[in-house]
């Protein structure tokens, strides 16, 4: 049975169209991920019999490109004094060291209805507790993965789970004892349990490589190899940090972009994340090669990595997407917005993006660098996933409803999400979550029972 949405305002094609419906077909399964839009009409001045109306301007729903869902257990607690962003892993660490499949399904679950709730329909999870503390595998291998998919799948996102190859502590140097259930030991081991993962309606399998010092250089290419014999997204920590940089260069005599380009690994499927700290060759090398750059800029500002050089990435090739990281907000308006506003600070000029090109990055480009390539628009055959945002809200009332754009990009935040569609099922209406009724509650359950 179709659907009909009537969405009084919504972004087509890079413009603000007023009287919009969309005609969906629903998912026929729980999560409702695979419903998709089988028309679109403009002009339509008054909701048609029948149709959910969706008042606000209407988004492609919002793709959040890299998430590591036990981080948002830190927030509040990890800004508490200063320090660096090293200390800040002693302080994930024990965090992580707390995560059971059971506890970690809880936190993921109310995380990701967070985000639901914040517009996101897809997150890219960065996927790297992989075993019991101490490194011993679970009955299932992949438990703490399988947790992660159902909580997407019950909180009503996508998911794509970018199983992440952590293998050293650092160049040379073996896991530590907190790292220990970050690894597989060796990259052929890795690959061999996450190919036992099975990909689901609302499920992508990927992969990722932790960072250069956490997979030794030598066994780079067979997680490359891995992503392109599945034409499977590949995602890694990159230049994040510069002490990062001078071991590669200490331990390989180049920089980790090019150490990354020698064995593989950089590539149209590729997205860096983060790319803080660049030369201009690195910056050649990623663009040359389509890699994709995913800024984090609320967590980048958090832990102090720096502004990484989003202008000249794109301009030299690089798609860009954006993802929050670390949670220090799950935000993906104020990401977009902080990634042009961390441009003019640094450069002292403005206008390097317009709304609408940040938009994309925050939709269609972060949905493809997560193998999602058929949503992240509001097209016939595009997946029917989708959000609201409220122009009549105290941030958002003013501006006419043609610069709806600017006005959800430079003014709107998450909480200005009044719904989220996702396969076509209202997985958000009116502000409220309709599967995960109290998400307040569960986050803040699931964040103490870590703190136990």
């Amino acid at each position: 049975m179709t659907r009909t949405y009537w969405l009084e305002h919504a972004w087509l094609d890079g413009a603000v169209e007023p009287g919009v419906t969309l005609t969906v077909t629903p998912s026929g399964s729980a999560a409702g991920s695979d419903g998709r839009i089988t028309a679109v009409r403009t002009g339509v001045a008054t909701p048609p019999p029948g149709a959910e109306i969706l008042r606000g301007l209407t988004l492609p729903g919002l793709a959040n490109a890299h998430s590591h869902a036990f981080h948002r257990a830190l927030r509040g607690t990890v800004q508490v004094g200063s320090g660096t962003f090293w200390t800040w892993r002693e302080v994930m660490y024990a965090v992580a060291e707390r995560l059971t499949p059971d506890t970690y399904h809880a936190l993921a679950r109310a995380v990701y209805a967070e985000m639901a709730l914040a517009g996101i329909t897809a997150v890219g999870e960065f996927h790297y507790v992989h075993h019991a503390p101490g490194g011993t595998p679970y009955t299932d291998p992949n438990a703490m993965g399988e947790a992660l998919i159902a909580a997407a799948a019950e909180a009503g996102i996508r998911i794509t789970l970018l199983d992440t190859a952590y293998l050293s502590s650092g160049f040379g140097q073996p896991p530590t004892p907190h790292q220990l259930r970050f690894s597989d030991g060796t990259a052929e081991a890795w690959a061999e349990r996450c190919s036992v993962l099975k990909e689901r309606d609302h499920a992508r399998i990927g992969a990722a490589v932790h960072s250069v010092r956490a997979v030794p250089a030598g066994q780079l290419a067979t997680v490359a190899r891995w992503s392109e014999e599945r034409r499977a997204p590949l995602h890694v920590h990159l230049s994040e940090q510069t002490a990062e940089n001078e071991a590669c260069q200490e331990a390989h005599g180049c920089t980790p972009t090019r150490l990354l380009a020698e064995h593989g690994v950089l590539g149209p499927r590729t997205t860096g994340v983060h790319n803080t700290h660049l030369t201009d060759e690195d910056i050649a090398l990623i663009g040359s090669t389509s890699t994709g750059t995913c800024m984090c800029p609320t967590t980048e500002r958090d832990l102090a990595d720096g502004i990484g050089p989003a202008r000249a990435l794109q301009s030299a090739g690089s798609p860009l997407s954006l993802g929050s990281d670390s949670h220090a907000v799950i935000d993906l308006l104020e990401e977009a917005r902080a990634m042009e506003l961390n441009e003019r600070l640094r450069t002292r000029t403005r206008g390097h993006w317009t709304a609408a090109a940040l938009l994309r990055a925050a939709t269609a480009t972060g949905h493809a660098a997560l193998g999602w390539q058929d949503a992240g628009t509001l097209k016939p055959g595009a997946l029917a996933d989708f959000t609201t945002i409220a122009l009549d809200s105290v941030r958002t009332a003013g501006p006419p409803p043609r610069l709806g754009a600017e006005t959800a990009v430079f003014a709107a935040t998450a909480a200005d999400v009044r719904h989220t569609v996702v396969g076509g099922r209202q997985v958000v209406r009116d502000g409220a979550h309709a599967l995960v009724p109290d998400a307040a509650r569960a986050l803040a359950d699931a964040v103490a029972a870590l703190r136990t």
